[in-house]
């Protein structure tokens, strides 16, 4: 839960082209203000599948996130998705900064098909090199890791890769929810990532209070937590309603 830049890249190339691309990805994100950029790797096969990966390999999160979802009848979304491991990666992780998740960049592709464990045999349909990711940037706000600067630093490193990753033809879908993909407008993504902080935290406030101080979240870290919150409170009338409906789920579970 927290300010996010979704996004997914789509490549029809040959494989020479498609790890130029990345490549060139790689090399942009080291001189971008990224505070680490991890290896390009170049997986295949069983490397591939992150449940073959120990639980702290520093691959297994990107790995997960390789997963490509398909649902077994577009036409029939009642129906549900599986999940295809790709059998070969080409991709690196990029760390905008402190209080910031990870953003893992690369192309995958994917086998033809799959043996689905519900439904048997799966055609994936998933004919070009692809990937899906996503990167919350909302608690690089923290005060304690520099405030709105530091965010600005980690949500604008995301999006220049990303309009490098559009130059290159690379770039499929963009979902800032900071709005800055489409509005390019610095001031507005600062009032957002103010707004998305008063709210979580009046949210975090209110789940607490509810269910007790077992509930973690990120905000509450922050050393401005109570002004936030309490903010956070004044603008949200519908915290109250949504924090009964947390407590009489709670309660049926």
């Amino acid at each position: 839960m927290g300010l996010t830049i979704h996004y997914s890249l789509k490549c029809s190339s040959d494989d020479t082209a498609v790890r130029n691309c990345v490549e060139t990805l790689h090399q942009l994100a080291r001189d971008l203000p990224f505070k680490e950029v991890g290896h390009l790797v170049d997986l295949r096969g069983e490397e591939c599948d992150f449940g073959q990966r120990d639980p702290k390999d520093p691959l297994r999160w990107l790995l997960i996130q390789a997963r490509e979802s398909v649902q077994y009848n577009p036409r029939r979304p009642q129906l549900g998705s599986y999940s295809v491991t790709p059998r070969r990666v080409i991709a690196f992780t990029a760390w905008p900064g402190d209080g910031c998740e990870q953003s893992n960049i690369g192309l995958c592709e994917y086998p033809d098909w799959i043996i689905d464990g519900r439904h048997g045999k799966q055609i994936t349909n998933l004919t070009s090199w692809s990937w899906s990711s996503f990167c919350k940037t909302q608690y690089a706000s923290n005060p304690r890791y520099g405030g709105v600067k530091n965010f600005l630093s980690c949500h604008l490193a995301v999006i220049a890769l990303l309009d490098r990753a559009k130059k290159l033809g690379c770039l499929d879908k963009v979902n800032d929810e900071g709005g800055f993909w489409e509005q390019r407008d610095v001031e507005k993504l600062v009032r957002e990532v103010g707004d998305w902080n008063e709210m979580i935290a009046a949210f975090c406030g209110r789940l607490k209070d509810a269910l007790g101080d077992g509930v973690k979240m990120p905000v509450a870290d922050f050393a401005n937590f109570e002004r936030l919150e309490l903010a956070g409170q004044k603008r949200q009338p519908g915290i109250k309603q949504l924090i009964r409906l947390v407590q009489l789920a709670t309660r049926k579970t």
